[in-house]
């Protein structure tokens, strides 16, 4: 990816009150860990790769809007927010987290080639059936990629930056009005708009922080 591209999306961030964590190795491990040791709700991503990582809950389609073509169906569907949990997937699978890792080495990874004529049905009936790729039937075995446990070590123990901060502060109008409208040629009143949306869920939220405080 462009470098500009990157350090452009890390100051619009930063403006807008978020924090920015720095991944090591894939973005998805990182929020993975995140929202394993308990500092964010959930990863919202369209893959599932995060549940793969070991994170307990994954949102999808939190801003898309639409339709998503299902070719197995033949059918579209309406794209609405999706949560899935990764326990619960677990116990309908009757699965643990590395033999669903292993499912997804024999369908295919960001790290690898499935194994030709397999897919995630086939899958799941196999590593249900043998335990492991490790004790699957020699001609299977041989369709798999060399490194296929290094692959799977990479999902359970992935590299990540353990030295971030999760701090939040009030979106900057006049600097995200400046990068956006002055330097980018953004529409004025659509800045504004979005702006104005930002304000007043940072009020919101410190709101309830207070109301929390006193509560408590």
């Amino acid at each position: 990816m462009d470098a500009w591209i990157v350090e452009s999306s890390k100051r619009l961030v930063k403006l807008m009150g978020f924090p920015v964590v720095e991944a090591v190795h894939d973005a998805e491990a990182q929020a993975a860990y995140i929202v394993a040791r308990g500092e964010a709700w959930a990863v919202s991503s369209q893959d599932y790769d995060s549940l793969l990582y070991g994170s307990p809950r994954l949102v999808r389609y939190v801003t898309l809007t639409g339709f998503e073509w299902l070719p197995s169906r033949q059918e579209a569907r309406r794209l609405e927010p999706e949560l899935i949990e990764l326990e619960k997937v677990l116990r309908y699978l009757g699965i643990t987290r590395r033999q669903l890792v292993e499912v997804a080495v024999l369908v295919g990874t960001d790290f690898n080639e499935g194994v030709r004529g397999v897919g995630p049905k086939r899958a799941l009936k196999l590593i249900k059936r043998y335990g492991s790729l490790d004790r699957l039937p020699e001609g299977l075995r041989r369709e798999l990629p060399e490194n296929y446990g290094e692959v799977v070590e990479l999902y359970m123990n992935p590299p990540v930056n353990e030295n971030y901060k999760l701090e939040f502060s009030e979106p900057d109008e006049e600097g995200l009005y400046k990068f956006l409208v002055e330097e980018n040629d953004f529409s004025p009143s659509r800045v504004q708009l979005a702006v104005d949306r930002l304000k007043r869920a940072w009020r919101g939220r410190t709101a309830l922080q207070r109301g929390l405080g006193d509560f408590l």
